[in-house]
């Protein structure tokens, strides 16, 4: 294992919450903690995530539901386009994948509102899929462990990072 692997899981072992989407391995759950805490903080997201499952506990639940249900639970997160592209998602599943969750980066990927972050988190949280997980954060810890002195914002910036995430 490289050693930075190590340093990194290492100061995650010592300093990592306690959250529930940590404890699971199932998709749909990953899926909605993801959505829920684009632009959110942990704090704020937790109890819409919470609230989001017990209402709509599986993808089909969630298929079958009326857009309006879902953007009223949705309702105080802001940028309303994830709750809707989350719906729309979960109609894509239940119609083309018969409501079983796609199992992999490249079908998650195909949804509608998932992008390669989110698609790269539940392909490797749910299904252990060997895919790095690249937001600004990370892309900053690599940037400043490896002297990457690019601006992080930049493309060029992420794809010189995403071979070393890998």
């Amino acid at each position: 294992m490289h050693p930075f692997s190590s340093a990194l899981i290492n100061w995650f072992s010592i300093n990592k919450r306690d959250l529930p989407w940590r404890n699971t391995r199932d998709p749909y759950s990953i899926w909605i903690s993801e959505v829920v805490l684009q632009q959110t903080r942990v704090q704020q997201g937790m109890h819409y995530y919470h609230r989001f499952l017990k209402r709509f506990p599986d993808v089909n639940s969630l298929a079958l539901a009326k857009e309006e249900e879902v953007l009223s639970l949705w309702q105080g997160l802001g940028y309303y386009s994830r709750a809707r592209n989350l719906h729309f998602a979960a109609r894509q599943i239940q119609l083309d994948k018969q409501g079983v969750f796609p199992g992999s980066y490249k079908d998650l990927i195909q949804l509608k509102g998932v992008g390669s972050y989110t698609a790269a988190a539940i392909a490797s949280f749910a299904f252990g899929e060997n895919v790095p997980v690249v937001d600004g954060n990370v892309l900053r810890v690599i940037c400043r462990y490896f002297g990457i002195a690019e601006d992080i914002r930049l493309p060029a910036t992420a794809e010189k990072v995403q071979p070393i995430a890998s």
